[in-house]
This record gives structure tokens, C-alpha cells and sequence, in this order.
């Protein structure tokens, strides 16, 4: 459907309504949109916790506020750094001798703190922006192994986790000190 736009241009409306010059701009802020409110909840969930408090496991799950932040802060870097944008990192991720996500991404020790995790989650928050503005949302995955997809798959995949990470956070929140609401 089209619209009469600036300068009696043209514009594309899509089913939501909403007028665009370039088109795929509203799925590409929807998408970045979301993902955006789903980190902040995540942050919102750990800022203002004790770095004790965040390493501490109170539910029957292995996680901790702190290691669902350091997890998610890695990954972040991981899925558009590495597997979007094809950069190498060594000794990382999935270099053979880097160590296994699965069991060090939610360990957390006396080094990892707070305010460490948040500013390293912020950092690649930024550049995976940065990541998503420049590329076309069907432009493929640089890491071979993903390469049948695309930005707009792991955008949506990366609402989907992130939100779930904002889940259990919000659980752990609400465990240790009855603070609700994402």
C-alpha cells in the first residue's frame, strides 16, 4: 500500500500502520527494539545488587544474576561479532583451544563483579549495534557453520534469549530480595 510521503513521494505502509522511506526500516526497528527492551530489563534486574548477592545461587538452578550477565555479555560479542560480522578472536570462541562455553560462560568467581560484567555488556551491546545498523537484515552470517542465516534470524533469535536470560533473572531477583517486574 502507498502513500503520499514528503514532497508527495511515495511511502510504503505496511500492515502495522507505520510509514516508511526506506523499505524494511519497521521490521529492522522492531526487531532492534525489542532485543534493546529485553537487554535493559536484563541490566535492570542486576544493577544495584552487591556483587556477593549477584554471585549467590538461590534457586534450586545452578545461575546466578552475575553469570546470566557474563553469559549474555559473551554471547553478544559472540553472535554478532563472530558469527554475524566473522571476526576472530584468539583463544575464544570457537577457536579449538578456547574453553568450553557450556561450562565457563555462568561461573562466576571473586574477579568477576558487577560493574566489570556491565560495562563489558554495554561495550558489546554497542558494537552489536553498530553490527546491525551497517548490514542488511537478510545479509547471511559470516561463520560458516550459520551461513543459511541471516541478521534478521539472530535478531530474533537474541530476543528469544535474551528475553528468557531476563526471565530467570527476574526469578533470582525476586528470590533474593521480592523485587518484581521486568
Amino acid at each position: 500500500m502507498a502513500a503520499e510521503g514528503v514532497a508527495g513521494r511515495p511511502q510504503d505502509v505496511g500492515a502495522s500502520g507505520v510509514r516508511a522511506t526506506r523499505p524494511g526500516r519497521p521490521v529492522r526497528e522492531a526487531l532492534c527494539g525489542f532485543l534493546d527492551k529485553q537487554r535493559e530489563a536484563l541490566v535492570r534486574k542486576i544493577q544495584g545488587v552487591s556483587d556477593a548477592d549477584a554471585r549467590e545461587t538461590p534457586t534450586a538452578s545452578s545461575l546466578s544474576l552475575l553469570g546470566l550477565l557474563k553469559h549474555s555479555a559473551l554471547w553478544e560479542r559472540r553472535w554478532f561479532q563472530i558469527i554475524v560480522a566473522g571476526r576472530v578472536f584468539p583463544h575464544e570462541w570457537p577457536e579449538p583451544d578456547a574453553p568450553d562455553p557450556n561450562e565457563e560462560d555462568f561461573r562466576v568467581d571473586d574477579e568477576d563483579t558487577v560493574e566489570r560484567w556491565l560495562a563489558c555488556f554495554g561495550e558489546q551491546v554497542a558494537i552489536s549495534r553498530e553490527i546491525t545498523a551497517s548490514m542488511d537484515l537478510d545479509a547471511q552470517c559470516a561463520w560458516p557453520k550459520l551461513a543459511h542465516r541471516n541478521l534478521r534470524w539472530v535478531l530474533l533469535h537474541l530476543i528469544e534469549e535474551t528475553a528468557r536470560h531476563a526471565g530467570h533473572a527476574d526469578i533470582i531477583r525476586e528470590t533474593r530480595d521480592g523485587s518484581r517486574g521486568i
